[in-house]
């Protein structure tokens, strides 16, 4: 039995689509279910800006997705790294047993493309150099314009 947050994302999904030139792309699937799931995510100044998904999957996979988008939208690339597993299930107000490896799916997902826009961002001291307090671009000086940090925490 669903619980009735899972059948209104299951319902009515936020953060539906592909986000165009995103700054990561996370996908993952499990071949036992058969859940599919792709997400996109825009980074600015290390916040997620718009966090998009598409699901292929049951009901559970569509709500997780749905629940982890929304988890994630506004939040630091730390913050949205330490959403778990456990974090999805418990916002969505529990899921079935056999349906807990679809939260396992919408996390790792989210999780994948995070790092794959951290892995695309160049090394600290090479041009394009990105402050890592906020993940503006730093260019020509050591002090972040928009944090205005030196470098030191």
């Amino acid at each position: 039995m669903y619980s009735e947050k899972v059948m209104e994302h299951f319902r009515n999904p936020r953060n539906v689509g592909e986000i165009e030139n995103a700054d990561g792309v996370g996908e993952i699937g499990n071949p036992t279910c058969g859940d599919m799931m792709t997400f996109y995510v825009k980074i600015e100044n290390g916040i997620l800006t718009d966090v998009k998904f598409k699901t292929f999957g049951c009901g559970a996979a569509i709500a997780v997705s749905s629940m982890v988008s929304e988890m994630a939208k506004g939040k630091t690339i730390e913050e949205a790294m330490k959403i778990s597993n456990a974090d999805v299930a418990k916002e969505l107000g529990g899921l079935p047993p056999n349906k807990l490896h679809c939260s396992n799916l919408g996390a790792d997902a989210l999780h994948k493309a995070i790092e794959q826009h951290l892995a695309k961002k160049p090394a600290t001291g090479e041009k394009g150099c990105h402050c890592p307090f906020c993940d503006a671009p730093v260019e020509g000086s050591s002090i972040c314009a928009p944090c205005k940090n030196q470098g030191r925490k």
